[in-house]
């Protein structure tokens, strides 16, 4: 009742709150469909990255963000910078109650942050102080955490170390990647953002400064990351193919006849036993139901694989159709 009593609120005083989005990942989707569609709110405009190559062809690809725009008939702001002053002018003209910031890829500096009546509003998928930085959606699952969540936070100068208006959680299953990480955070934050922005353009609630002790840093991820060592034990082999899915995936080079090595990225697999303390790197099984390795702690089966340049398919399938160096996988 206390939100509906909010509701009617705005809607006597014929007001609704400005609102300017920046987004570009497939998290801030489901967030700007929920803004957008909001009685509360006007969408006075939304920006995105650049286009970037994409594939083998290097095609220009819109991002996540763009592509919904476009579909949804939302003119969209391609900046490479949002600090410039061009764009800052534009914003100035908009007069925004809020910038909402999910997923952008900038950083946005002192000027910018300013512009907005009750500033910039981040959503960061982590459970700060925990996980700020660029990679939070992959660290609780490489981590093998039995959270995940979402924080909306004040924006400022440093790196995701403003005041929290509220915190979302969501409980890990222990097989979710982190594409479905990812979409699963978005359409949480999606039930609830409008809400936070409302209360906090009523003053209803007021943010909570971090504990900066207890925080933690994520880097950017890169494709190197995705390679791994049978040394590793077989649980982090396994948290990397779901963590690191759908880039860069877990990957490692296959030892083949004739000295030659083929770059196989895992996208499923399973922990078992090693029942005979095979040495890390030593194929355990490998025929027409199963392709398990020896790992530095227990063993690895591996159920779906992505072959260098080609499509993806099961363990046993890639088994039959190639010739590995027996007994060795380094």
């Amino acid at each position: 009742m206390k939100f509906v009593d909010e509701i009617l609120k705005v809607k006597s005083s014929h007001d609704k709150i400005r609102l300017y989005f920046l987004g570009s990942g497939k998290i801030a989707v489901p967030i700007l469909e929920a803004v957008a569609n909001a009685d509360l709110i006007e969408l006075v405009g939304v920006g995105t990255q650049e286009d970037q190559p994409s594939g083998r062809k290097k095609k220009l690809q819109s991002t996540p963000v763009g592509i919904w725009c476009d579909k949804n008939g939302f003119t969209v702001d391609k900046r490479d910078s949002v600090n410039k002053s061009v764009f800052l002018s534009k914003l100035e003209s908009l007069s925004c109650d809020f910038i909402l910031v999910v997923s952008f890829g900038q950083l946005l500096k002192k000027r910018i942050l300013s512009l907005p009546k009750y500033g910039c509003i981040n959503v960061h998928a982590s459970l700060l102080p925990k996980y700020r930085g660029a990679s939070p959606i992959v660290a609780p699952i490489l981590n093998g955490d039995s959270s995940a969540g979402v924080a909306v936070m004040e924006m400022e100068k440093g790196l995701d170390t403003g005041p929290v208006f509220a915190v979302f959680e969501h409980n890990l299953s222990g097989m979710e990647n982190a594409e479905e990480l990812e979409l699963t955070l978005g359409n949480l934050t999606a039930k609830h953002i409008v809400e936070v922005l409302i209360d906090v353009h009523s003053k209803k609630i007021a943010s909570v400064p971090q504990d900066h002790s207890k925080a933690t840093y994520v880097g950017k991820i890169t494709k190197k990351d995705g390679e791994f060592d049978w040394n590793f034990t077989a649980g982090k082999i396994e948290r990397m193919t779901r963590a690191y899915y759908p880039w860069p995936g877990a990957y490692f080079y296959l030892h083949l006849v004739n000295n030659r090595k083929k770059k196989i990225q895992i996208t499923e697999a399973v922990v078992c036993r090693n029942e005979n303390n095979n040495e890390p790197g030593q194929v355990i099984k490998a025929d027409k139901k199963s392709w398990v390795i020896a790992c530095g702690t227990e063993a690895l089966e591996i159920r779906k694989l992505i072959p260098e340049g080609k499509k993806e398919m099961t363990g046993p399938d890639f088994i039959r159709g190639c010739r590995i160096l027996e007994g060795n996988c380094v």
